[in-house]
């Protein structure tokens, strides 16, 4: 398996486009997205668990009861949520992809984020289809830049992988900034890939993967009411379709697992305000929900988050997140250290602090990717969690982001 350029549009038969058609205020900014795959496609897809749900959600998992789908539209700049026409106007955008690119409204993937509460006017979506549609290529950046809301870089990634002596490809786009804390999948994903499988194994693929990935960041604690990672799978590579669990099936998910993983960094790192990634890895746990618990109870911790955003090496805020996780652990074995491309330092062992150089700590948690290694000494389980630091501009971007 090897990384190659393309996102969503590495697989064959896959096009996007992103313009901007109103929506936001910016003309600067693209607000409208659009990806197509030349077949009928494969689909599955993943929700929020909030409660509180962006319409095109509702419209989505509606379309997707066949398991099968064609294009993803999305809209930034408007969430679509808590609207009373909000269903309305997200079938609408459906049926306006279907007018423009002859594509069934009900094989349609609606998404919108952006601001919750507010009505969104359909007269520049309308207005902006046909345009998107004659703007479709075989590069992902424009769409990636177009689901951007306060996002300030695109997130694009793709594998080749072989099946069964074929070669495929998978490549995702994804935007997620600020009110990250999925609680199924994450922020809007768009995955496509050229692989044959079945409806029912794409989305056990994805909901096996997602607990492994998405569900392992956090940036504020908040999830999002429009969080949704949906996948497309055309078949165009060629290979015998996946119907089963098998060899094939675990290197589709193996790809599918880089894919998401990388996603998942690039999001964290890109989180509102941030100015590094952390990436906390728990070792040595009695079970697999024990090293989940702590890890995202580190990640998750905004005292850490704070500590990381001043390099300040306070391993006791460490330890407090996994005392309140709700793991069973034995808090008098608990190891931890820091390590970045600076070196690595141990700063607790055995549940209690070590003497270790504060200079050389704040050296090694400058860096821009800090990793909080965390060891229980316990049992063999083990996990990853992602998120970022806790900095001043948090607040400042989320202090007047309506208005």
């Amino acid at each position: 398996m090897k990384e190659i350029q393309g996102g969503v549009c590495a697989p064959k038969g896959f096009l996007a486009g992103g313009i901007h058609c109103g929506i936001r205020k910016n003309r600067a900014k693209r607000d409208l997205a659009l990806i197509v795959s030349r077949t009928r496609a494969a689909a599955a897809a993943v929700y929020t668990q909030n409660l509180v749900k962006g319409a095109p959600l509702a419209v989505t998992r509606a379309n997707l009861e066949d398991g099968y789908a064609q294009a993803v539209v999305c809209n930034s700049g408007n969430a679509n949520t808590c609207n009373a026409d909000g269903i309305e106007i997200a079938e609408k955008m459906c049926r306006l992809v279907e007018e423009a690119a002859q594509i069934p409204a009900q094989d349609v993937i609606v998404a919108s984020t952006g601001v919750i509460g507010q009505p969104l006017p359909l007269e520049p979506i309308a207005q902006g289809m046909k345009p998107l549609v004659a703007a479709l290529e075989e590069d992902c950046l424009a769409a990636a830049e177009a689901i951007m809301t306060t996002d300030t870089r695109e997130k694009v990634v793709a594998v080749e992988f072989e099946l069964d002596g074929v070669t495929a490809r998978l490549g995702g786009i994804a935007k997620g900034s600020g009110m990250i804390h999925p609680n199924m999948a994450t922020m809007l994903v768009f995955l496509t890939t050229d692989a044959a499988i079945s409806p029912a194994m794409l989305q056990k693929a994805l909901s096996r993967d997602v607990e492994k990935s998405f569900n392992r960041i956090s940036v504020d604690g908040d999830t999002s009411t429009n969080d949704m990672c949906s996948i497309l799978a055309n078949g165009l590579a060629g290979n015998p379709e996946i119907c089963e669990e098998g060899p094939a099936f675990e290197a589709f998910a193996e790809a599918l697992h880089h894919v998401t993983v990388k996603l998942c960094k690039m999001i964290a790192r890109d989180g509102e305000g941030a100015t590094k990634l952390l990436e906390c890895r728990v070792t040595g746990a009695r079970t697999q929900q024990a090293a989940d618990l702590c890890s995202k109870a580190v990640i998750c911790s905004s005292l850490v988050k704070a500590a990381m955003f001043g390099s300040d090496a306070n391993w006791g805020r460490v330890l407090c997140a996994i005392g309140y996780a709700g793991a069973e652990v034995d808090v008098r074995k608990i190891d931890v250290s820091f390590r970045s491309a600076a070196g690595e330092i141990e700063v607790c062992k055995g549940g209690a602090g070590v003497s270790f150089s504060e200079e050389e700590a704040k050296k090694i948690l400058l860096e821009e990717s800090v990793e909080i290694l965390v060891d229980l000494h316990d049992g063999d389980a083990y996990s990853f969690a992602w998120g970022c630091d806790l900095t001043y501009d948090y607040v400042r971007i989320n202090g007047d982001y309506r208005t």
